[in-house]
């Protein structure tokens, strides 16, 4: 077990390194000059080149990558370009509506997945397997952006039961903050709970025609019996990884629902970022979102030994 998570440390380590050269890089050859933007096109020279030097656009290259590498290994994230405030700050005024965000998505398409799932794997080449994998190819088709609005223009124009946008912050109240992420969760969880459903259905169907299946169903154990005691502990490691690569998706993809719904959270800062080209938090961000998302997989590959016994006594 700890050679299993030794090894997975490892890996989550060098995809850190590798997804900041390539982060760094590309960012780099990108066109623009931040310090242009931000004077405007008549600032002088002069002036051009000390805000430059300020920023630390003088330096080479690698001396940046450096000099950016090592702030984040001790907490400093740069200076925003825009804001002239440290990067970490805004992420941390960021996080608490991005990170709520994601999990409340996260839980409810789990909540409707898995059960929409065994329910279709019990029951098979019937009306209800038919009927629920149908629904559930429709939600894999619709974007969410389009069911973001189709939200929006029902509950929030029509029927105004939720608010249609913004955030009033966790201090106004707990439940007016929630109300206002209800819809942007919902929007985020219904796609991934149809493509969740279709793969907890396709990896119990699997199990159940194993041979150990019909021994036990041969013993004398109930079809209910032997699909929650047998096959749905033995179908959980391809429904954990696609739960895995969700929540990663569920950070990420808030880019799009956070502008659509005007919240204020770490996707629309990014995105805000790459408009007014502030480099370092578009950065400094990203690297974050991928560092969470590393220890989510290492998390997920820890679920995998927790599920499966042989994983732990492999290595």
């Amino acid at each position: 077990m700890i050679a299993y998570l030794l090894k997975r440390l490892i890996i989550g380590a060098a995809t850190l390194v590798v997804a900041s050269i390539v982060v760094f890089a590309v960012l780099e050859i990108l066109p623009g000059d931040p310090a242009l933007l931000m004077l405007g096109m008549d600032a002088s020279e002069e002036t051009l080149d000390k805000l430059r030097e300020q920023m630390g656009l003088n330096h080479p290259i690698p001396v940046r990558y450096f000099n950016w590498v090592s702030g984040m290994l001790v907490g400093d994230f740069g200076r925003s370009y825009t804001y002239s405030t440290p990067v970490i700050e805004l992420v941390r005024e960021r996080v608490v509506v991005t990170l709520p965000l994601a999990l409340m998505s996260l839980t409810l398409s789990t909540l409707i997945a898995i059960p929409v799932g065994i329910f279709a794997a019990a029951r098979r080449g019937r009306i209800g397997d038919t009927l629920s994998m149908g629904a559930a190819q429709i939600g894999v088709a619709i974007p969410n952006f389009w069911f973001a609005l189709l939200l929006m223009y029902v509950f929030a124009v029509w029927l105004r039961v939720v608010p249609s946008g913004g955030f009033p912050g966790w201090d106004a109240g707990f439940w007016p903050a929630l109300r206002s992420l209800i819809l942007p969760a919902v929007a985020l969880a219904l796609p991934q709970a149809a493509i969740l459903s279709r793969v907890t259905r396709t990896s119990l169907v699997e199990v159940l025609n194993e041979d150990y299946i019909r021994t036990a169903r041969a013993k004398g154990i109930s079809r209910r019996g032997v699909l929650w005691r047998h096959a749905l502990q033995n179908a959980l490691i391809p429904v954990l990884t696609i739960m895995g690569l969700q929540f990663a998706f569920l950070i990420t993809g808030t880019i799009i629902i956070e502008n659509v719904f005007s919240l204020p959270g770490l996707g629309r800062m990014v995105y805000q970022a790459i408009t007014q080209r502030d480099l370092i938090v578009v950065e400094s961000v990203v690297i974050l979102l991928v560092a969470a998302v590393v220890a989510v997989n290492l998390i997920v590959d820890l679920s995998y030994a927790l599920v499966d016994p042989r994983l732990r006594n492999r290595e």
